[in-house]
């Protein structure tokens, strides 16, 4: 999506099932848009920072990684994707995020637990990756057979920056034929429920500009807009749901600041995408 982005997705790997679900989702979706694939693996401070650790053994420590690593790209190229594999050491959401960077990928696709978990990915990494990350993070928790995105669920608020995901959702949708399900709030303020329908019109006109076929729903004002979420995307069985990682405002401006950590924390079977709001008013074919 920007210019300065190469076509690369970047796979962080712990070598777990679930970071495996995560590869397996990678190549999906790099099958679909003709991506490169580079898988990391980030060797934690305290394996290779300790002075008393022997040279030896740091180097029998990172030959073994590479060999995994090398497995792994193997398995890539057997299905006509170009792979890259590094090592990387430090705090794992920092090298994540700057390997991202320094490679120049597009996006970053990878496994996550949720709040628990006994695996290095796990919850507190992928939600430092997501706020860090310039680039969207989508985050995998189980295997799936559908690696298409037909059903997206968009929820969508009264901040700017909830329509930077238009773009995008506008571009994944011309590629799978997707169906993007506009997830939006009833308000009982009258003052408050003109803005919401406003945004709403607005969003639908872009879609319809760009031919995306979507629906849309309006959810409880009095309930939980997470929970909500996640039940109409089991309602419709949805591939994807996209969020933004807002920080916290009061609720007569967007949903709760804890919304997107509730959606990658619990969302189980849907992979969930995370996109950063920039800090300048978003510009695309699609925005004004």
């Amino acid at each position: 999506m920007e210019n300065n982005k190469k076509n690369i997705i970047l796979v962080p790997t712990d070598f777990s099932d679930v970071a495996g679900h995560a590869l397996d989702h990678a190549i999906s979706v790099a099958k679909t848009f003709d991506n490169e694939i580079a898988v990391v693996h980030v060797v934690e401070e305290s394996v290779l920072g300790n002075i008393f650790t022997k040279s030896s053994y740091v180097d029998m420590v990172k030959e073994s990684i590479q060999n995994k690593l090398n497995g792994i790209a193997l398995k890539i190229e057997s299905t006509g994707i170009k792979a890259y594999t590094h090592i990387r050491s430090g705090r794992i959401y920092k090298a994540i995020v700057e390997a991202a960077d320094e490679l120049g990928c597009d996006s970053i696709i990878m496994g996550t637990h949720g709040a628990s978990g006994i695996e290095k990915i796990i919850g507190s990494n992928a939600a430092r990756v997501i706020n860090y990350a310039d680039v969207p993070v989508i985050v995998i928790k189980e295997k799936s057979n559908r690696l298409n995105y037909e059903n997206i669920v968009f929820p969508l608020d009264l901040t700017i920056e909830s329509k930077q995901k238009v773009a995008w959702a506008i571009h994944l949708a011309k590629y799978y034929k997707s169906t993007i399900h506009i997830a939006t709030f009833k308000a009982n303020d009258e003052f408050l429920a003109n803005r919401v329908n406003a945004q709403l019109v607005q969003v639908e006109r872009l879609f319809d500009e760009a031919k995306v076929k979507y629906a849309s729903k309006i959810l409880d004002e009095s309930g939980n807009y997470a929970k909500q979420t996640m039940e109409y995307a089991n309602e419709i069985n949805a591939d994807l749901i996209m969020i933004m990682t807002q920080q916290d405002k009061g609720v007569s401006e967007f949903f709760l600041g804890s919304y997107a950590q509730q959606i990658v924390n619990n969302a189980t079977s849907c992979p969930v995408m995370a996109i950063n709001p920039r800090e300048t008013a978003f510009v695309s074919d699609y925005m004004a």
